[in-house]
């Protein structure tokens, strides 16, 4: 069996969402673009249990998927979803001192994750999620 093309092409999939990323935040890099990416991602997986973020992260892009369960401490307290501004400053609290992720955090990477994955496939995750899990990705 040939591999995946998923897999051949992760690092320009990966690229292309950083640099979608970058341009709906007006950010300068790439590298902002990931750390903003990074925090939004850990407030999302905070809020799930194991099986529902196995779930999400199948629905994403391989760079993304690894990116979602990179350095995750499972044993770790779930956190209720709560209004868009709280979960945005806990985005900033990833790396603070050089963190330069948007007051729309979590919106701005809504948008670039739903141009770089089968939206109808993330709708059908996100509807089998808990309540506040559809909010969170919504993009407008």
């Amino acid at each position: 069996m040939t591999v995946p093309q998923e897999y051949e092409r992760a690092s320009a999939d990966f690229e292309k969402f950083l640099v979608d990323v970058r341009d709906i935040a007006l950010l300068s890099t790439t590298h902002r673009a990931y750390t903003m990416a990074q925090g939004v991602l850990q407030v999302f997986r905070r809020r799930l249990g194991v099986k529902e973020a196995l779930s999400f992260a199948n629905a994403l892009p391989v760079g993304l998927r690894a990116l979602f369960v990179a350095d995750w401490d499972i044993d770790a307290p779930r956190r209720p979803f709560g209004d868009h501004a709280a979960m945005n400053a806990e985005v900033l609290a990833l790396r603070p001192d050089h963190n330069l992720s948007t007051d729309a955090a979590i919106r701005d990477v809504a948008l670039a994750l739903r141009q770089n994955v089968d939206e109808a496939a993330l709708d059908r995750v996100l509807a089998r999620l808990p309540a506040g899990a559809a909010d969170f990705w919504r993009a407008d």
